[in-house]
């Protein structure tokens, strides 16, 4: 360096780079934070110098570790190796809480001693701006952060987890955040094809290579050229096509039915299923060298039990995209705690069912616990009869006749769900005029009509 010239002190190193960055002693302590880290905290420099990064991140009074979180400074610590994990943080926005990725890395002084470590703070989009992933949990979290790791690569990666918790939206995610998210996302369900069907589908087929093939087909590899294929429920895939699917990742090329030249694909390959891969490995039913090709990166979505602090955000998400849902937002504190007494053996899928099944009953009245119906706890009619049997069937049950004086005194009762045989009077009285009952009943027409179709009544 010529003379005259000073080195670049520290403070104007990490104010260079374009996110948060905040360099943190073995005590928490924060000893340099740039200015992107001081707008997004809403703090100054003098009142971060030697603040507790709990404190002023997590707004909390011991070291996230203590409260179930990972902790990247005692990561970095322990290892001396590069940590990323994701958290949940308070910004200094009007949104409070959001999640961000951090990427913590070793900082030794010059004798090689480790002392500090410097944070690069990446905000994620919102659960608004991304509806994938909902959830704060620490297992969403920790889900939400190999994903994150992964989905830059160009690693295969085989989601595994019990039927309903999202496998699909995982995958999407991971190509959201990939190099090839301008491309298509395509999707393969193994266990609604047929035998003889997949292989078409996965491959494409010349013109006249078997009976009823009249035309080329383009299969779903070539389709999902520059993009993702997710290939759920894999270990459906007959062990023949197994074979032709390892060719294919090992390659890159596909050969469609009945062609004689190989096609050059650029597709990244998503798997999942909900069985133990390695059981069906000594099965025989799954490949090992697949197996083990699927599995550069494996990432287990977790259950709903799992995640319960998750419910209220996923009930919540689930009622502003339902229709009339949001008319029940906020939901109470009662139905909460019903919503999490229940252990959900179907996971997000049984929940987002629970809660459509609950704003058709509620049938445009206020959502009780009374309307959030488990499949294994039916609808109980006004005789004691069962309402609701299984998954998703309603069988109406007419009760005793109401006296007719009882009538208008119950139809005239708001906050209430319909009682079934008060919709059926009703309706008789206004000699099947759905806009008079509906009127009378203190309901839209829309609404009634949705209770009725619910109910199977033909009309």
């Amino acid at each position: 360096m010529s003379e005259g010239r000073c080195k670049p002190s520290c403070q104007q190193v990490i104010n260079s780079f374009p996110g948060p960055y905040v360099i943190i002693d073995r005590d928490y302590n924060i000893m340099v934070a740039n200015q992107a880290y001081r707008n997004h905290y809403g703090a100054e420099q003098g009142n971060l110098t030697g603040r507790k990064c709990y404190a002023v991140s997590h707004h909390k009074d011991e070291p996230c570790s203590r409260c179930g979180e990972r902790c990247p400074l005692e990561e970095v610590m322990l290892t001396g190796e590069i940590s990323q994990v994701v958290h949940v943080h308070y910004g200094h926005k009007e949104e409070g809480e959001e999640r961000v990725q951090i990427t913590a890395t070793p900082l030794f002084d010059d004798n090689g001693s480790l002392q500090f470590i410097g944070e690069y703070i990446s905000p994620l989009p919102s659960e608004k701006e991304n509806k994938l992933l909902v959830g704060r949990s620490q297992a969403m979290l920790r889900t939400i952060s190999l994903l994150q790791r992964v989905a830059p690569t160009r690693s295969t990666v085989i989601l595994l987890g019990e039927s309903g918790v999202g496998k699909e939206c995982a995958a999407q995610y991971l190509h959201q955040f990939s190099n090839c998210s301008e491309g298509p996302f395509i999707v393969l369900d193994c266990g609604t094809l047929g035998e003889n069907l997949i292989e078409s589908e996965l491959f494409g087929h010349e013109k006249g290579s078997f009976t009823g093939a009249s035309a080329k087909k383009v299969g779903l590899f070539e389709a999902a050229n520059g993009g993702t294929l997710f290939i759920d429920e894999v270990g459906e895939l007959p062990l023949e096509l197994q074979t032709k699917l390892l060719r294919v990742l090992e390659t890159g090329t596909i050969r469609r039915v009945g062609g004689t030249g190989y096609l050059k694909v650029d597709v990244r390959v998503v798997a999942a299923t909900n069985r133990d891969p390695q059981a069906m490995v000594r099965a025989g039913r799954l490949r090992e060298d697949l197996y083990y090709r699927l599995s550069a990166f494996p990432i287990r979505i977790p259950s709903l039990r799992e995640r319960k602090d998750d419910i209220p955000a996923l009930a919540e998400h689930f009622l502003l995209n339902m229709e009339q849902g949001d008319m029940h937002l906020p939901l109470s504190v009662d139905v909460i705690g019903e919503l999490l007494s229940h252990d959900y053996p179907g996971n997000v899928r049984e929940l987002r069912n629970i809660l459509e099944r609950a704003v058709i009953l509620a049938a445009g009245d206020a959502l009780t616990p009374e309307h959030m119906v488990f499949d294994d706890n039916p609808v109980r009619g006004p005789s004691g009869d069962d309402t609701f049997i299984g998954r998703g069937e309603f069988k109406p049950v007419v009760s005793a006749p109401i006296p007719e004086s009882d009538l208008s005194r119950l139809i005239s009762k708001r906050g209430a769900r319909p009682d079934y045989d008060v919709v059926l009077r009703t309706l008789s009285r206004c000699n099947g005029h759905r806009g008079q009952a509906a009127s009378q009943l203190g309901i839209s027409e829309r609404t009634l009509y949705r209770y009725l179709k619910e109910l199977r009544v033909e009309l």
